[in-house]
């Protein structure tokens, strides 16, 4: 069963905030036109487009914006080439890490990457180092609505999920990648209010830390991570 990741409901809440300054769209602009570029302009036919593209309209991303990215991606519009890249590290206490960056010029990310790890307690590793702690899965997130975790289970008992866990009032729905399209729709069609659809790095188990400052230390260094222009998403095993 995947671990119960705190940080990762924390990262939904601030997708929210973001969406309101617009910082959100940068970010899926980027990864709408990667995915575009190796996987077709077609989201029926790109599971990982389709995905991107539901959350770009669940933060109101104007039709014309997601289109555009779309067709830099195919190469019908010009436009930047970011190359994708995955970064492993251990941060403050030791929590593992995972970030996934999109860039035009990955000796900047690196770089930036390097500054923030070094300078809040942390350090970067080889890759390998902390992946074998994760698993790629799909992540489906909605709202409790003042359901029970066995009502939600009950709900999705006829779909392929893997683990059900809630925090602050949100239920994550765990699945492998190739359902979890199917699983967001039924999830819809049993009356749940879907708020999230995912790709994640979901972690096998978590840790803990109960000393609050050490806490606030690694929430710090994560959200550091989280500012980097050229950093897509943040994974951590913390609890």
């Amino acid at each position: 069963m995947s671990g119960h990741s705190k940080w990762s409901t924390i990262k939904h809440k601030k997708a929210k905030e973001d969406s309101k300054r617009g910082r959100i769209f940068t970010k899926l602009i980027r990864e709408i036109t990667v995915a575009s570029r190796e996987g077709g302009g077609d989201p029926v036919g790109n599971a990982r487009l389709r995905v991107v593209i539901d959350k770009a309209k669940s933060v109101n991303m104007p039709q014309d914006n997601i289109i555009r990215a779309i067709k830099k991606g195919t190469g019908e519009l010009e436009g930047f080439t970011y190359h994708p890249a995955t970064y492993e590290g251990f941060g403050p206490s030791g929590v593992a890490i995972i970030v996934e960056t999109l860039s035009d010029n990955v000796k900047r990310t690196v770089s930036d990457l390097r500054h923030v790890f070094s300078k809040m307690g942390g350090n970067l590793a080889e890759s390998g180092a902390v992946s074998w702690m994760f698993e790629h899965k799909g992540v489906v997130r909605v709202s409790a609505n003042g359901l029970t975790e066995d009502e939600v289970l009950e709900k999705m008992i006829d779909y392929d999920i893997d683990d059900v866990f809630i925090s602050d009032n949100i239920f994550s729905i765990i699945s492998n990648i190739q359902s979890l399209h199917g699983i967001k729709k039924g999830a819809e069609e049993n009356g749940l209010k879907v708020e999230d659809v995912s790709i994640e790095w979901v972690p096998k188990n978590v840790m803990s830390v109960e000393d609050k400052g050490k806490e606030e230390k690694i929430y710090k260094f994560l959200e550091s991570l989280e500012e980097l222009d050229d950093v897509q998403n943040v994974y951590a095993n913390l609890v």
